[in-house]
């Protein structure tokens, strides 16, 4: 048998488990781990500058591509800590990150030894297991059953934390005859499936909500085909974004209360039958219960047993992947097609359409200081249906997913469920660490970007060139909006005289100096008329310097996104014009009809 300590044997399982890339923060405790690393060679490491920052990075590797699970490494104490946010968000996505800490000597951990904190007891909420490994022959089993626990199920992520002494521990480890431990997935019945289908044949307007469960299980091209079969629209979810494209004749849009079209909410108030695959009836999609389920049937399909029931009662509900479901609903729908079992649903879908050419929101504004909505449409304009946009909260996250077009699987990278501040530069990152030939662009807002700002050196250092467009309104945006049904305006303001840029007026943060000090380029941009050339010019900067380019639009300080007031998605408010005629949305999906 091969002798190796306990450090080296679990660097040997990560590349057998698929492992390519880390991001991490290398540290005194986790030090034998990163000398393993280096030893073994055949994973890239990428140096972070925040341990949160890595985490996040492994959240967009992860979310980059099918079957990837991206990894973070830092020390014991803070860096743990400091993970969690990131442990968080891939819990409440379903995404597979795995979490490696290091951790003082088993012998002083009860003591309060310097950087000694029960990191797994902290993280055990907010992942699938989080263990602290006390015996070092345990480390590959407990490598092991990290993958298969990431991978089986409802996806998550895990944290180890390894005991320097633990780390450091000679074993006895054959990695020749490692071998992965099964995959577990809940799979669908035929009789589940027939069932579902009748309940669906048996309804008049009927609509799929396709959620990120079928990003997660690779599964969009089963359920546009089974959309196509069967002739039923389809409302994507906000993690569930780009499964089909936005220009599919079934595409009816998004529904919700922020995150949503109008024609979206308006085609799912008149359907009369819902089938959800790979989603969780989000609040922010639902809304007001009684409104959202009050004269429609409902089937709902997902992977975790217990999150059937947890929101509402379905009429019916199937625990099961999304691939192995769609995969029989694929088959039934071609059997009952070739029978002529199947009820024409063209006048339904043609309805569907009609209100998405009727039904539009205006995003062509000449103003100066820009009104936002005009950067989303020339964002439609510059980057085409091969862009994977990443995003995480706030008023910029939510007009561009009310205004920007999406065409393909794992093309809108969002932080849904947690939504940190500050997750939208480490995620993008992570995504074109993945995909390095991706044309990867980012949206924050000032907040955001400030959250973790520190991570662009990170793209600078490492040559991981992607475009950010940052919106400038000095402002918590979201915040401040959401603060006029309390009729206040308080700590949410921004704004100041920065002394070393006056020209910048009270728009504080010279975020050029602060981007261009950490390496990157950056362009700011007062005129909607100059938002393409500088959009072009961002993306040859990128190309050229293979490094992070932000393009900053000085927004109006104050603007209103639509969303609802009233937590009902018939109640959705429009602050602003709507489009009355074709020139007021030109980048629209459909051509508005007037």
């Amino acid at each position: 048998m091969a002798r190796m300590t306990a450090a080296r044997a679990a660097v040997e399982i990560l590349k057998r488990e698929g492992v390519a890339d880390a991001f991490g923060v290398p540290g005194a405790a986790i030090n034998p781990f990163y000398a393993a690393l280096k030893a073994s060679g055949g994973i890239t490491h990428t140096l972070a500058r925040h341990v949160e920052g890595a985490s996040h990075m492994a959240e967009g590797y992860t979310r980059a591509h099918p079957g990837n699970i991206g990894v973070c490494i830092g020390t014991s104490g803070p860096a743990g800590t400091d993970m969690i946010t990131g442990l968080y968000s891939a819990t409440g996505d379903s995404i597979p990150i795995l979490c490696i800490t290091g951790q003082a000597p088993t012998a002083v951990i009860h003591k309060e030894d310097f950087q000694a904190v029960d990191i797994a007891s902290i993280a055990k909420p907010v992942t699938k297991m989080a263990v602290t490994v006390l015996e070092a022959a345990q480390v590959p089993g407990v490598f092991q059953q990290a993958f298969h626990l990431m991978r089986s199920g409802r996806p998550g992520p895990v944290l180890i934390d390894l005991p320097i002494d633990v780390q450091l521990t000679e074993i006895e480890f054959d990695p020749e005859t490692y071998e992965p431990l099964p995959v577990y997935k809940p799979a669908a019945t035929r009789a589940q499936i027939e069932k579902a289908i009748g309940m669906l044949n048996a309804s008049e307007r009927p609509l799929i909500v396709a959620g990120g469960g079928i990003i997660n299980a690779d599964a969009a091209e089963l359920l546009v085909e089974f959309a196509e079969l069967t002739g039923t629209p389809v409302v994507p979810t906000l993690m569930g974004w780009g499964i089909l494209p936005d220009d599919h004749e079934l595409n009816a849009g998004m529904v919700g209360l922020q995150t949503s079209h109008r024609y979206g909410n308006a085609t799912f108030l008149e359907s009369d039958f819902v089938l959800g695959i790979g989603n969780r009836w989000a609040n922010r999609h639902t809304g007001k219960l009684d409104v959202y389920t009050t004269g429609r049937t409902f089937v709902h399909v997902d992977i975790e047993p217990t999150q059937i029931g947890r929101i509402f009662a379905p009429d019916y509900g199937i625990a099961s992947d999304a691939r192995a479901a769609l995969e029989l609903f694929v088959e039934v729908a071609r059997e009952l097609r070739a029978d002529g079992r199947l009820p024409d649903r063209s006048e339904w879908a043609e309805a569907a359409q009609e209100r998405k050419a009727t039904l539009q929101r205006r995003t062509h504004f000449d103003d100066i200081p820009i009104k936002p909505q005009r950067v989303y449409e020339e964002m439609n304009k510059a980057f085409g249906p091969e862009t994977r946009y990443v995003s995480t909260i706030g008023l910029s996250q939510i007009a561009g997913a009310q205004m920007l077009h999406v065409y393909r699987p794992r093309h809108w990278i969002n932080c849904g469920q947690a939504g940190p501040l500050g997750w939208t530069i480490p995620a993008a990152l992570g995504v074109a660490k993945a995909d390095p030939e991706a044309s990867v662009v980012a949206l924050s807002g000032d907040y955001d970007f400030q959250f973790m700002l520190e991570e662009l050196a990170v793209g600078a250092q490492h040559r991981i060139p992607y475009v950010h467009v940052l919106v400038n309104n000095s402002y918590l945006g979201l915040i401040r909006q959401a603060q006029r049904a309390f009729e206040i305006d308080f700590q949410v303001n921004l704004e100041f005289e920065n002394l070393n840029s006056p020209e910048l007026g009270v728009y504080g943060v010279d975020h050029v100096k602060v981007a261009e000090g950490l390496g990157c380029k950056a362009i700011r941009v007062t005129d909607p008329a100059e938002l393409g050339d500088a959009f072009e010019q961002a993306k040859k900067l990128a190309a050229e310097h293979r490094v992070p380019v932000v393009v900053e639009a000085i927004l109006e300080r104050v603007t209103n996104i639509s969303m609802s007031t009233t937590n009902d998605i018939g109640n959705v408010v429009e602050f602003e014009e709507i489009a009355t005629e074709p020139g007021h949305a030109p980048t629209s999906i459909r051509t508005l009809k007037v």
